[in-house]
């Protein structure tokens, strides 16, 4: 964790939040008052790893800066509220991977929610990373299928045969097999 942004409209509990993070190696510490200040701040510099959120904000309660925070920049959340509400909030958040702390806060329970929320960034970010690799694959498996599909049509190709001739296209022409498929279903007209 190393960049970390504090939303809070009481500057008491911004200044205890920071000291919190400092002490847990933090060094890079950005302080906003409110949840429009939080979502510019978001747009300059999305490279955050945590964000804690003392609700409520001057300008709205922050659950819903939260889910924004959480789902649009993969960062890791903390969500500080009264205890009286923790457990409506938390329900209501907890399927985006944000942790609900309620006031009062404990130095102990803040730090082992700060390193599940940053640990869960990377996952997160981890996770979005291979799901996208892993739709791109698809994607040109699919494309790969529908070009041998063509060319057995076509040229009367075995399903050997047709994977053959596309390595051997894409190679000959230095092409990626992707392109040599797509180049076929365009000599075919194939969509």
């Amino acid at each position: 964790m190393n960049k970390a942004l504090i939303v809070s409209s009481s500057e008491e509990i911004a200044s205890m939040i920071e000291q919190f993070l400092r002490a847990d190696g933090v060094s890079l510490i950005t302080v906003v008052s409110s949840g429009s200040e939080a979502r510019r701040f978001m747009r300059t510099d999305p490279e955050i790893s945590l964000a804690v959120i003392n609700t409520p904000l001057s300008d709205e309660f922050g659950q819903e800066l939260s889910l924004m925070i959480a789902e649009e920049y993969q960062t890791g959340v903390i969500l500080i509220c009264g205890n009286d509400i923790s457990g409506d909030i938390a329900e209501y958040v907890c399927e985006s991977g944000i942790y609900v702390v309620s006031r009062p806060v404990s130095r102990i329970l803040f730090s082992e929610a700060a390193d599940l929320a940053a640990a869960s960034h990377g996952g997160f970010a981890e996770l979005k990373k291979e799901s996208s690799d892993i739709l791109i694959k698809t994607e040109e498996i699919r494309i790969i299928s529908r070009a041998k599909a063509t060319l057995m049509k076509y040229l009367k190709f075995t399903e050997p045969q047709a994977h053959r001739y596309i390595e051997k296209q894409a190679m000959n022409s230095r092409q990626t097999r992707r392109e040599t498929a797509l180049r076929i279903l365009a000599d075919y007209g194939v969509r």
